[in-house]
């Protein structure tokens, strides 16, 4: 093997360098050891500057020879043609020079798309779905904004009323007409009128099996109980309601809290049950249970009975959420035991069966 001391470099003098030398097969055909470099002789650099100075008009003499290099890039690599910009004439001559990221970012900004006004996405905002409506609010801010409005919404319900269907008295089109709580009215409506959201929620499941994990850490703000007299059955069954105020999601980035709602229509988007549900318990005879108000789930369980023929449902409410990870320790918080149980249902806010203030 050769040593790399012997190999043979190509040696450049400036004198030697002519505007008929110069052509890309003194490049192309270069020696290894320059290209391997990734630099261009300085002797290479200095001829070509005062090749193109000559070629402007001036004296190769006005610059130093070291800026020279100054023109060529390391790498022997010029950017392509859309990454150069006009800087100045010199007697004619255009000298362009590279764009830096910033300038880049600046022009491919002012193309990026046109803007159109509020009006436009207002109107195309009449035909979108109910299921879409996420979607339509995530094209631009000003769709958003669109979705924020009193205008949206009470387009969307008067598009699907159905005089037919049974409505609460606070969905009826007469108590429409007041702002607050506009939007979760009209979603709670759609829930009764509009025929996909109605089948989602005959389809789904009365007691999913993600509820024990979907109300950990869950904060109980209301309990109460009452008897259900059935005519097909001798006893009554008691019903244990149990209003839940979800825990925060967690964001990757804390310095973004999301877009809020503009402040005239911060009463349309006003909801006091945001992020609510209950838990529904309905039980064969009365249990007593104490008073849990206040305190956190921290551990729910849905079991076989005892007789081995209904269910059996445990709780555990602590003063405060138990960290990820750990499980919580039952003689440090209040223990519920419901059994036999009947049925478990979880009711979303939205849930037609969900009770809801009228004053709302």
């Amino acid at each position: 093997m050769p040593k790399k001391g012997n190999r043979k470099r190509l040696k450049y003098r400036a004198e030697d360098v002519t505007s008929h030398s110069v052509t890309v097969a003194d490049f192309a055909n270069s020696d290894p050891a320059i290209v391997k470099s990734g630099r261009v002789k300085k002797a290479v650099a200095n001829a070509v500057q005062k090749e193109v100075k000559a070629l402007c008009g001036l004296e190769a003499s006005q610059v130093p020879a070291e800026d020279g290099l100054s023109i060529l890039p390391e790498n022997g690599q010029f950017g392509s043609s859309d990454e150069l910009e006009d800087i100045e004439n010199i007697n004619g001559a255009t000298i362009r020079k590279k764009k830096s990221k910033k300038q880049k970012g600046n022009s491919s900004a002012g193309t990026s798309g046109d803007d159109y006004p509020i009006d436009i996405w207002l109107v195309l905002a009449s035909y979108i779905r109910p299921e879409d409506v996420v979607t339509f609010a995530l094209i631009c801010k000003k769709a958003w904004t669109v979705t924020c409005t009193a205008v949206f919404w009470m387009r969307l319900y008067k598009r699907h009323y159905q005089t037919s269907t049974y409505l609460p008295v606070r969905l009826l089109p007469e108590c429409m007409y007041r702002l607050c709580s506009l939007r979760a009215c009209v979603i709670r409506s759609l829930f009764h009128m509009y025929e996909p959201f109605c089948s989602r929620v005959a389809k789904n499941p009365s007691l999913p099996e993600s509820t024990p994990n979907t109300l950990l850490n869950s904060k109980c703000l209301l309990f109460w109980c009452k008897k259900l007299e059935t005519g097909s059955r001798p006893a009554p069954l008691w019903e244990f309601n149990f209003k839940f105020k979800k825990p925060p999601l967690k964001q990757k980035n804390h310095r973004h809290n999301g877009l809020q709602p503009p402040v005239e229509y911060k009463e349309v988007h006003y909801n006091p049950d945001q992020d609510c549900c209950l838990l529904q318990v309905t039980t064969f005879n009365f249990i007593f249970i104490p008073v849990v108000m206040g305190m956190t789930l921290t551990y729910m369980t849905i079991n076989v009975s005892t007789d081995m023929r209904h269910h059996r449902v445990r709780l555990i409410f602590q003063d405060c959420p138990v960290l990820t990870g750990k499980k919580p320790r039952g003689e440090q918080g209040v223990q519920i035991v419901l059994d036999p149980v009947h049925s478990v249902h979880l009711l979303d806010w939205w849930h037609p069966k969900y009770p809801f203030s009228t004053m709302a």
